[in-house]
């Protein structure tokens, strides 16, 4: 009978093969139990979601818009709407959302007036612009209310036109205030070019448009169209903000009110672009005389909120389910 030795090349243990058996076998079922585990986790996953899509099916309006006030008020009331962030079409702060809001706010029958929670850097001129002249509306449709803006932390460039609308103005004495002016910035990438020995090719049908390439250099004649288009953008917005502000404001005397300076909350009542201190609940109880605030802010609806988040979760766990964990989600 043969026999396995130590010193013989090539040769192994019977028992030395088994073991490695052994642990290949271990190996392979721990990989197994990996993979059910997370198939079970994105099928729970799946199953939370599926329900509360239909908790939000059954109890829930399908609308483009979710209103913060759960019910009716039943007495009298401010009547609170959000402007937040920044302002701009497709965002959370667009001149539609804002609007209904107003709208909402305007035509409830127990608000006693409307307050603008404003903190917001600016943003778009046009979605400003609509909501400025949505909430102008809506004061000489219901003159009974009046519309009060508080400034929190911020409110700046177009966050500070749709202020000028209300009739008053409260922000805090470290808010910030101002930025009457309007923007358009961007980079010169020619010499960039030059030295890398990059060649721009281009073609257009039309002499101005490609104006303001940045791989191009700056054009005169383009230059100076563009800087009356923002002038004329300007002009509008000094426009409002003198309509809204009216005689409390003393542009003659303080020429820099429109040169896009920002000032806190105490040199703004100063400067006359805002009337006093206080906070959305001071002014609601002390001024408005309505300590109750009921929120008529236009929000996106859970659900869309809720398949964000969830689909971020879901994807990962397919993600790594296939074997694609180096690869990251975007």
């Amino acid at each position: 009978m043969s026999q396995y030795r130590d010193n013989e090349p090539g040769m192994t243990r019977p028992e030395s093969h088994r073991e490695w058996q052994l642990i290949e076998k271990l190996v392979l079922s721990m990989q197994d139990e990996q993979r059910r585990q997370r198939r079970w986790s994105i099928f729970f996953r799946a199953a939370t979601l599926g329900y509360l899509v239909l908790v939000l099916v059954l109890f829930m309006p399908l609308r483009g818009g979710f209103s913060s006030g759960l019910a009716p008020a039943t007495d009298e009331h401010t009547a609170l709407v959000d402007v937040s962030g920044v302002i701009a079409d497709g965002a959370e702060a667009n001149a539609d959302a804002i609007s209904r809001g107003l709208r909402r706010a305007f035509e409830a029958e127990l608000s006693k007036a409307v307050l603008l929670r404003i903190n917001s850097p600016g943003g778009s001129p046009v979605q400003s612009a609509y909501v400025f002249n949505e909430i102008t509306r809506l004061k000489a449709e219901y003159p009974e209310k009046k519309v009060y803006a508080v400034i929190t932390d911020m409110g700046a460039s177009g966050a500070y036109y749709i202020a000028a609308a209300a009739d008053e103005i409260y922000v805090d004495p470290a808010s910030i205030v101002g930025s009457i002016g309007v923007i358009m910035a961007g980079f010169g990438f020619t010499e960039a070019l030059e030295k890398l020995g990059i060649e721009r090719r281009v073609q257009t049908s039309g002499d101005n448009k490609a104006l303001l390439d940045p791989f191009q250099p700056q054009n005169a004649e383009q230059q100076a169209h563009f800087q009356h288009l923002l002038d004329q953008v300007h002009e509008q917005f000094i426009n409002a903000v003198k309509k809204g502000r009216g005689e409390r404001l003393d542009a003659d005397a303080h020429p820099e009110l429109f040169s896009g300076l920002v000032w806190s909350g105490i040199e703004a009542i100063e400067l006359g672009l805002a009337d006093g201190t206080g906070s959305p609940g001071q002014v609601a109880r002390e001024v408005i005389g309505a300590e109750k605030i009921v929120d008529y802010s236009v929000l996106p609806h859970p659900f869309e909120r809720l398949l964000g988040g969830f689909g971020v979760s879901v994807g990962r766990g397919i993600g790594s389910v296939l074997g694609l964990d180096s690869a990251p989600l975007r």
